[in-house]
């Protein structure tokens, strides 16, 4: 049968109408297609590549006892009670086969002023690394990291995730300059109910593969309610040349660790902890020593410091928007410098009271009153007394 526009009649440029019309829809039906395959391509894309903008902001107005030489009291804005002000950028990209190359760039700063909160102006005081992450082989960076032993506490082990207050966070005087390491390598596994985290921080020194190095493991298991960790890390610093140590060449600091939480009930969790440390460089009699304001910095650090501290604490999540958490902590010092400036030991004991209600998802409002209290060599971060008290009302939001 002949197609009725094949013959040269009347009816011919209605054919041809007809013809190019249907050209034109085959062309329209193509573009579609083309677009649509390409959405779908770019969607792709996207859905194997991100980018998160994220943060927190939160400050605090704080009444504090015993503030200085002359126990005047203080009040003013301050960091958040728990969480300091930061924002951050991170990145996943997909690379196939559970293979995906990840960043993380994060920022802390001082609300209350706007600075950078660090004394070094860094930008990127909390981590600025690269890595890859693999389901099968577990997870690679490198760059500025939090070591293993702080990111297990902040997250998990301490009841406060580690304070922002001196009264309740003092027990990581010890480790607070080491609590993240430059030029380092981090990897991470899980593996069941067993997780691991290994750390190494290169120092960076011609000559010396040693000098100014670190490393830190922590391993941690979860049976049913209970999670428990295990840790150690040592670091390589300069000694500060003191009375004690007139050589000013290479010290170790190390320190081990062992917490557990219990969850009674989803609502309800029990914590506690030991942290053992020796000094060996002078760093952490210089730190406790400059905690104290008005106090003369001159004195000799210890050749040989150690710390054992306790925690032991709750969260309870009493209502929906309501979260309480209490903790306890408790240090003993020994062969540390005292005021007198000779070697001695000491105590130190606090207590905190934090409540936090949610008014979203995102926003929160938070009282907390701490106390604390030292005798011997922890009289030298106290100004000029031995207890202070700390009471402090806050916002935070999360974005």
């Amino acid at each position: 049968m002949e197609n009725a526009c094949s013959t040269p009649t009347p009816l011919h440029i209605a054919c041809l109408n007809q013809i190019n019309n249907e050209d034109d829809t085959m062309r329209k039906t193509t573009a579609a297609l083309g677009a649509s395959l390409l959405a779908l391509s770019a969607q792709s894309a996207f859905a194997q590549s991100s980018v998160t903008l994220y943060g927190i902001v939160d400050t605090a107005i704080r009444f504090q006892t015993n503030a200085d030489a002359a126990n005047n009291n203080l009040i003013g804005m301050t960091v958040g009670a728990v969480t300091p002000s930061r924002w951050g950028l991170k990145g996943k990209e997909d690379l196939g086969g559970g293979l995906s190359a990840i960043f993380k760039l994060e920022n802390q700063f001082q609300l209350w002023s706007g600075k950078l909160d660090s004394t070094s102006n860094q930008l990127f005081k909390r981590a600025a690394w690269v890595g890859l992450s693999s389901d099968e082989f577990g997870t690679l960076t490198f760059g500025r990291q939090q070591t293993p032993f702080f990111e297990e506490m902040g997250n998990t082990f301490d009841p406060l995730t580690v304070g922002d207050y001196w009264q309740d966070s003092w027990i990581y005087n010890p480790v607070g300059p080491f609590l993240y390491s430059d030029n380092s390598i981090k990897y991470a596994k899980t593996l069941g109910g067993l997780s691991v985290k290994a750390m190494y921080g290169f120092g960076n020194q011609a000559g010396s593969v040693g000098k100014d190095s670190m490393y830190g493991l922590t391993a941690t298991y979860t049976f049913g309610p209970v999670e428990g960790i295990v840790g150690w890390q040592q670091n390589d610093a300069p000694v500060r040349t003191s009375l004690f140590n007139p050589t000013g060449a290479q010290g170790k600091w190390n320190q081990v660790n062992v917490g557990v939480v219990y969850t009674v009930v989803p609502a309800v969790r029990l914590m506690a902890g030991w942290l053992r440390s020796q000094d060996r460089t002078g760093t952490v009699d210089n730190a406790q020593v400059q905690s104290g304001d008005g106090l003369p910095l001159g004195l000799n650090p210890s050749p040989n410091r150690i710390d054992n501290n306790f925690y032991i604490g709750t969260t309870w999540q009493a209502t929906v928007p309501l979260l309480i958490t209490a903790v306890g902590y408790y240090g003993r010092t020994q062969n540390a410098t005292m005021l007198d400036n000779t070697l001695g030991g000491g105590h130190n004991y606090s207590a905190t009271l934090l409540a936090e209600y949610a008014l979203s998802k995102r926003t929160e409002v938070y009282g907390t009153v701490d106390y604390t209290r030292g005798t011997g060599a922890y009289l030298t971060a106290y100004p000029g007394h031995n207890n202070q008290t700390g009471v402090a009302l806050g916002l935070r939001n999360i974005f």
